[in-house]
């Protein structure tokens, strides 16, 4: 199975900033990604604060489909 959301952009520092769904083609900001996670859209991934900013990370399990690529 193809890895659901790839990381289309990172800033200077590292910090994903751009994601593309490769099922359903919608390009997300990370504010986007955050909302659609929050409002129960990706049940694979959750949001945890980084450095003050909150940020998509997959969760854990032993799959790499649901990875960040």
């Amino acid at each position: 199975m193809p890895i659901r959301i790839k990381v289309t952009q990172e800033n200077k520092s590292g910090r994903n900033i751009k994601f593309h769904d490769n099922f359903t083609g919608a390009d997300m900001t990370r504010a986007q990604f955050v909302k659609q996670i929050k409002n129960g859209k990706y049940k694979n991934y959750t949001v945890k604060k980084i450095n003050g900013l909150d940020t998509p990370v997959s969760k854990p399990d032993k799959t790499k489909d649901n990875n960040l690529g």
